[in-house]
C-alpha cells in the first residue's frame, strides 16, 4: 500500500468526523458521506468523494458549503493528521449510494411483482 493510499484513507476518516462534528453551516445537509479520499502521488491535491442523500438542492446546498468551509477544513486536516504539506482538497460529488438505493427499490418492485402473480406462496416450491 503505497503512502499515498494510507494518507487518504486516513483523510476519509478525518474528513467524516469535521465535516459531521465541526461543520456548523446551516446550508449542510445532514445526510452526507464521505466515500473515499483519493491522493495524488505528490499529496498536494485530495480528491473527496461525497455523497449526499437528497434531491438537487441538497447537492447544490452542501457544494457551497464545503466551498465557504474549505480553509477551515483545510486547516483542521493539517492540524489532525500532522502533515508535513496539507493536500488542497477537491470535492467529488459521488452518486454511488443513490444508484445502491435505487437498484434495491426496482429489485424490490420486482419481487413485489413476481410475488403478486405467485399468489398466496404457490408455486415457490414450499
Amino acid at each position: 500500500m503505497e503512502r499515498s493510499d494510507r494518507v487518504g484513507d486516513e483523510m476519509r476518516t478525518v474528513l467524516s468526523d469535521i465535516i459531521r462534528d465541526d461543520l456548523k453551516d446551516p446550508g449542510m445537509p445532514e445526510m452526507v458521506s464521505v466515500v473515499g479520499v483519493r491522493v495524488t502521488r505528490d499529496l498536494s491535491h485530495a480528491y473527496a468523494y461525497i455523497s449526499v442523500l437528497g434531491d438537487e438542492l441538497a447537492r447544490k446546498n452542501c457544494k457551497k458549503a464545503l466551498e465557504r468551509a474549505g480553509g477551515f477544513i483545510r486547516r483542521e486536516i493539517g492540524h489532525r493528521m500532522r502533515l508535513r504539506m496539507t493536500p488542497e482538497v477537491h470535492f467529488v460529488f459521488d452518486h454511488s449510494i443513490e444508484r445502491g438505493i435505487e437498484i434495491n427499490r426496482l429489485i424490490d418492485e420486482v419481487i413485489g411483482k413476481n410475488t403478486d402473480k405467485s399468489g398466496n406462496g404457490e408455486g415457490t416450491g414450499k
